[in-house]
């Protein structure tokens, strides 16, 4: 029997004893494709020997030191590096390192605060954010999210934060309705809220650039984004660009956001910092931000133990490196392009198939019990989970979601492979995914 606190305590795991290239290995032998990065977390794979030697060699020169006395070379210089990396308007900005997502998204709103309290507007608490969405599982971030199942277990724990309808253009465009005014009228709906909860109120609005694992890699409307930037700028709003999935080269540029066209005023970024070979996240935040601290206390109001980890930072700025003298960025976006190409091609006309979507190298399938009503399948059928389990079957990860029982979301089968998969890996993947696909809805 095992000691672990699983997260499901009914599951007999296997136990992973290696990893080659984009393959992890079980101690039976049997070798699993990761096609979802895990939680689109490993964009190298999983023995990049480079990483590696990086993390081991600071093993050797230091491990630890305590950031409220301290600083090391490699947070430093991973800083600067993603300082350098970040949308024009971030300017000459500062990074702080933590261990997880949720760590980032809750030292992201308490920054937030501490800039309108810094500036004496401490009337501006508010925070709005979408639905739906997933920013991390701490209870300030868990409460930010618009993840109804998720919350709902802890919601008397939860702080009252508003919540708009996200840019999901599958269900909520209108007959008719082009990108632009589809763009515009989601967009709006974050001035409506600013305006009902009072703008001297309001102190963030929080957003994927594209939403992860609760709507399955949605990309915004074109201008979608640039109205969001306008609006928050006339009402005084901070915008927090949520990156911890989308971010570091998963959709094909570094950050995300770039693809918009605007900067963030405060970024978080995880998964692909890392690569999942050490913990590590990071929140960036933008110039005005920071000189709002520096002319008032001076002082983070946020700290935590494990701040700018040598190792950790070590590692990720090898990362990094590795993305940039693999030219891997590129790479994302020509099997990006293969994997949009072999999806729709696959399941463009499957008839349990409703909405092929994504960017770079993060896609995504919504699958539905009638392709022409869009009528997603009940909630108790499980189907998103018997894909997963049937692509685990035929040795290939993918990242499963279920869909919601008001209708208002199907099952979706994500994928986000390594920035280093092969044209054959890519091929495999959608090959796979099919025949997963037909074991469930076709066997």
């Amino acid at each position: 029997m095992s000691h672990v606190f699983y997260r499901d305590l009914t599951a007999t795991l296997p136990v992973i004893a290696g990893a080659e290239g984009n393959y992890l290995i079980d101690d039976h032998g049997h070798r699993y494709l990761d096609a979802c990065g895990g939680a689109a977390v490993s964009c190298l794979g999983h023995d990049h020997p480079v990483v590696r030697d990086a993390i081991k060699a600071q093993v050797d020169r230091l491990a630890f030191a305590h950031t409220g006395a301290f600083t090391n070379q490699p947070a430093e210089d991973l800083a600067d590096c993603l300082i350098a990396a970040a949308p024009s308007g971030t300017g000459a900005g500062r990074v702080m390192f933590l261990g997880s997502g949720s760590e980032a998204m809750e030292a992201a709103l308490k920054l937030a605060r501490q800039y309108f309290v810094e500036r004496g507007m401490s009337t501006r608490s508010r925070i709005i954010a979408r639905k739906p969405s997933y920013h991390g599982n701490t209870l300030g971030a868990l409460a930010t999210g618009g993840h109804a199942g998720r919350r709902a277990p802890f919601a008397p724990l939860l702080m009252d934060v508003s919540h708009i309808d996200a840019a999901y253009a599958y269900r909520m465009q209108k007959d008719g309705e082009d990108e632009a005014a589809f763009a515009r009228r989601m967009a709006d709906l974050l001035e409506a809220e600013i305006l009902r909860l009072g703008p001297e109120t309001v102190m963030a609005f929080v957003a994927e650039p594209v939403v992860g694992a609760s709507l399955g890699t949605q990309p915004a409307p074109a201008g979608y984004f640039k109205r969001i930037r306008e609006i928050c700028d006339t009402y005084g709003v901070l915008y927090i660009a949520d990156e911890v999935m989308c971010g570091m080269g998963r959709t094909g540029t570094t950050f995300a956001l770039e693809q918009e066209g605007i900067a963030a005023d405060i970024t978080t970024t995880a998964k692909g910092l890392g690569a999942g070979y050490q913990p590590i996240a990071a929140v960036i935040a933008s110039e005005r931000v920071v000189q709002a601290v520096q002319e008032g206390s001076g002082r983070l109001w946020n700290g935590h133990t494990y701040m700018s980890h040598a190792i950790a930072t070590a590692g990720a700025l090898a990362v990094q490196h590795v993305i940039r003298d693999e030219n891997l960025l590129e790479n994302v976006k020509a099997r990006g392009k293969q994997l949009e190409d072999g999806l729709r091609a696959t399941f463009g006309q499957h008839a349990h198939v409703g909405d092929i979507r994504g960017r770079g190298l993060f896609w995504t399938i919504e699958v539905v019990a009638d392709r022409a009503s869009k009528a997603p399948f009940p909630v108790a059928d499980g189907i998103a989970q018997k894909i997963g389990a049937a692509a685990m079957a035929r040795g290939m990860m993918t990242y499963p979601s279920q869909g919601c029982a008001d209708g208002t979301l199907g099952d979706h089968v994500l994928l986000a492979p390594s920035y280093t998969s092969s044209s054959a890996e890519i091929d495999l993947i959608v090959d796979t995914l099919h025949a997963a696909v037909m074991d469930v809805l076709e066997g």
